[in-house]
């Protein structure tokens, strides 16, 4: 398979770029699953821009280098936010149905960390409405072309002499029947959202597995900041739901926490912006509230506001805890602390280059520089569509010396037969390990001693994988326990390195160096 654009993702990130990309050339896009099942659909809360006089780019900037901890680069903050309510007139002019007001203008919530409204939304299903007219117009476009049940196994890298120049061609993809195939591109771009399912409990869809992180590094490529996972204060806690997240918007509108005594606690921990604390300071809240009184959960209470503001506000939230027997008009909602967001990742620049040659990477996959150590709320669809711009602007200005770039192959081992792997228990059990690891040693709160317990165990983890790959046909399910295994192993190191409790690594070791 050639074409001049490899996408690899079909969330906002890789099918925005997919769009603009297609003004240029033929874009393949590759999605592990349906073109639905992303992390941009299961964003609920909205995308964050400057959009009227009471708000400015001066206080979103503040805010967002506030919630980095000092480890945001400003430069591309202010970027990013300058660029914001261009891209949101983008969305609008591609069909996007944000909630307006009666005057016509965009409604905004707000949500922790913000001094400010300025999320637009749609409703609690902004991330739905957004996939949504995005695949509406790319369907439209005779030059995408989607591939859907399709997963990057390793990218292609040029080989001259013997010494790898670290140039990227490509990338070998292996589909549902489990047949390897070879994808060759000008520019090859990874948009495979985040990491999640490394952890026991995560708000992600269950494709985000880390595959881009995981690619890229094995290419060659930096990665950054893998020490900066966040955790969202509120997923649903119900053994029924699924990864069913309460979005921060509820807090936004006037939920409180509480515990398990029925008390507001954030007096305690946050006393001066309480439930709007950014999401690091109130998931470390809820996690030591819990671990204070031993409960499995604690409450968020908007039992406060009326019934029909609740159902319009937040018609998925509503419904879905209604199907379980939660009227959140009448009760509070059981939540806990929940992996959502990697803000590290694969290291880029400005136009979204990766250290490797004609790689890109963007959204949760990609580290820019703009989240730093803790990401504000609703400023990760607004940075996957501000770089999606940047990247296609880079390729727009250089395409005469892409196009005119080689795509030749290189030898791949997988392609050689293997004996088909007959136990899947080999592959659930090490998943398993990895999770609990992951979600009991390098969680929200961490601890030095505990940090290298992890990195023995999952050391012992990686080196039974490995005998698994290179024993048995690859298959998906062989590929993301490589990756998650991989991609936990970055994060346990990066936080080992990081000898100073800073944005979202919060470690009992080093707790006043930032005064927390």
């Amino acid at each position: 398979m050639e074409s001049d654009f490899l996408v690899v993702g079909s969330g906002i990130a890789g099918l925005s770029f997919a769009l603009k990309a297609s003004e240029l050339g033929t874009v393949n896009v590759i999605t592990k699953k349906k073109e639905v099942d992303t992390a941009t659909n299961l964003a609920q809360g909205g995308i964050a821009a400057v959009l009227n006089e009471d708000d400015s780019f001066v206080s979103h900037v503040e805010d967002t280098l506030l919630a980095g901890d000092g480890l945001c680069d400003e430069g591309v903050v202010r970027m990013v936010v300058e660029n914001g309510p261009a891209r949101i007139k983008e969305l609008v002019s591609l069909g996007v149905n944000f909630v307006k007001e009666k005057n016509g203008d965009l409604s905004l919530g707000r949500e922790g960390g913000h001094s400010r409204r300025r999320v637009a939304h749609a409703y609690d299903l902004t991330g739905r409405e957004i996939e949504r007219a995005l695949v509406e117009s790319v369907s439209r476009k005779s030059q995408i072309a989607l591939f859907e049940n399709h997963m990057c196994v390793d990218l292609i890298i040029e080989e001259e002499g013997g010494e790898v120049s670290k140039r990227c061609l490509g990338a070998y993809v292996i589909d549902d029947t489990g047949t390897i195939k070879i994808f060759t591109a000008k520019v090859v771009v990874l948009c495979t959202g985040g990491t999640g399912k490394v952890y026991l409990y995560t708000s992600n869809p269950d494709i985000a597995t880390g595959d881009g992180v995981a690619v890229a590094y094995r290419a060659g490529a930096k990665v950054d900041n893998m020490e900066f996972v966040q955790f969202h204060p509120t997923c649903l806690f119900h053994h029924q739901a699924k990864n069913f997240l309460i979005s921060e918007a509820v807090r936004g509108e006037g939920a409180i926490l509480l515990n398990q005594e029925g008390q507001r606690f954030l007096d305690k921990y946050e006393p001066d912006q309480m439930e709007l604390a950014t999401r690091d300071k109130v998931a470390r809240a809820i996690d030591t509230e819990m671990k204070r009184t031993g409960a499995d959960c604690v409450y968020l209470d908007i039992s406060h506001k009326d019934r029909d503001f609740l159902q319009k506000r937040f018609p998925t939230i509503y419904q879905k805890c209604l199907s379980l027997g939660i009227d959140i008009a009448k009760q509070p909602i059981p939540v806990v602390p929940a992996a959502h967001y990697l803000c590290g990742g694969v290291r880029v620049d400005i136009y979204g280059r990766t250290t490797v040659q004609d790689l890109f990477a963007l959204g949760e996959t990609s580290c820019t520089g703009l989240h730093g150590g803790n990401r504000l709320a609703s400023n990760s669809l607004l940075e996957a569509v501000v770089y999606a711009e940047n990247v296609f602007r880079f390729c727009q200005k250089n395409w005469q010396a892409l196009k005119d770039k080689r795509t030749t192959p290189i030898h791949y081992e997988y392609l050689n037969g293997k004996e088909q792997i007959d136990e899947e228990i080999l592959i659930n059990h090490n998943w398993d390990i990895i999770r609990r690891v992951m979600w009991n040693y390098v969680g929200i709160v961490r601890k030095e001693s505990r940090l290298i317990v992890a990195r023995q165990r999952i050391a012992e983890v990686r080196k039974e994988i490995r005998e698994i790959v290179n024993t048995f046909k690859v298959t998906p399910n062989m590929l993301e326990l490589r990756n998650i295994s991989l991609v936990a192993s970055l994060i346990i190191d990066a936080s080992l390195s990081r000898k100073e409790s800073k944005g979202l690594h919060y470690i009992l070791d080093y707790p006043a160096i930032d005064g927390k």
